[in-house]
């Protein structure tokens, strides 16, 4: 019965947010800036780690939120006749884990490319360096933006934009940082804004350092991929073994069974 009043109810919310009596579209517009208050901070960069520029975070993270908002209302259309602070609590707790799965979905995607995502950031740099060696830091991030990784090029069309119009300062490296928060991003953006800040005789020797950083990162990388491969490894000869030894056991067992009932 409570499964029939469930499709109802999902039915009757469908048919009023067709009819726009219920317009759920119209309601996340209208209270944008409260609705990102509850944004995770790297949710900006989770969607673009998964899916590219190609896909605006805002418009996915509207789409939670209409998720969540049309489950809780369903639910509500479910306990209508028995109402009470419990079930629109009940609700609210529901419609609240399904808003928040769109983003564990993105988490278990970063984490299950984790190494591959923070791979991109010591790669572009090496590549940036070369560049670096033949002209100032801002021109050469300009002429880096066609061989960047595509999930760095708005950030970095951005950054250089900033610096073009007269920022001096630091805060366009480390907005980038902040927008792309892989591994070492922030002392790796500091880095390269001394590297524009020093003097042309000092600038062989701040690239040497910029190198040597890079390198490291990159060796890190590696290393954390080999032990990660190690460890997967590991397991399955583990589960090989345990899977091996059960199925001795039971013979061993079924082969005593046998020998008691002769």
């Amino acid at each position: 019965m409570y499964f029939e009043i469930l499709i109802y109810a999902a039915v009757l919310v469908m048919a009023l947010q067709y009819t726009k009596i219920i317009d759920l579209n119209k309601l996340v517009d209208d209270n944008k800036s409260y609705f990102k208050r509850f944004k995770e901070e790297d949710y900006d960069f989770l969607v673009r780690a998964k899916y590219g520029e190609s896909v605006d975070p805002d418009f996915l993270f509207g789409k939670r939120i209409r998720n969540g908002a049309m489950v809780g209302l369903i639910l509500l259309m479910l306990f209508i006749n028995n109402i009470s602070y419990l079930y629109v609590l009940a609700a609210v707790i529901v419609a609240f884990v399904i808003f928040k799965s769109g983003y564990s979905g993105l988490k278990k995607y970063y984490k299950a490319h984790l190494h591959e995502i923070d791979s991109l950031l010591p790669h572009y740099l090496k590549g940036l360096e070369i560049l670096i060696q033949h002209y100032t830091v801002p021109v050469a991030l300009g002429k880096s933006i066609d061989s960047a990784p595509e999930i760095f090029r708005k950030g970095l069309q951005q950054m250089i934009a900033e610096i073009n119009a007269g920022d001096s300062t630091i805060q366009p490296y480390m907005e980038f940082a902040q927008t792309y928060p892989v591994r070492d991003s922030m002392r790796m953006m500091r880095l390269l804004y001394r590297l524009g800040l020093g003097k042309q005789e000092r600038k062989q020797e701040q690239l040497l350092t910029f190198s040597r950083s890079i390198s490291s990162l990159q060796q890190k990388a590696r290393e954390t991929r080999y032990k990660e491969r190690l460890d997967k490894m590991e397991n399955k000869t583990m589960s090989m073994l345990i899977a091996t030894g059960a199925g001795v056991m039971i013979l061993l067992i079924f082969a005593v069974l046998q020998m008691m009932n002769m």
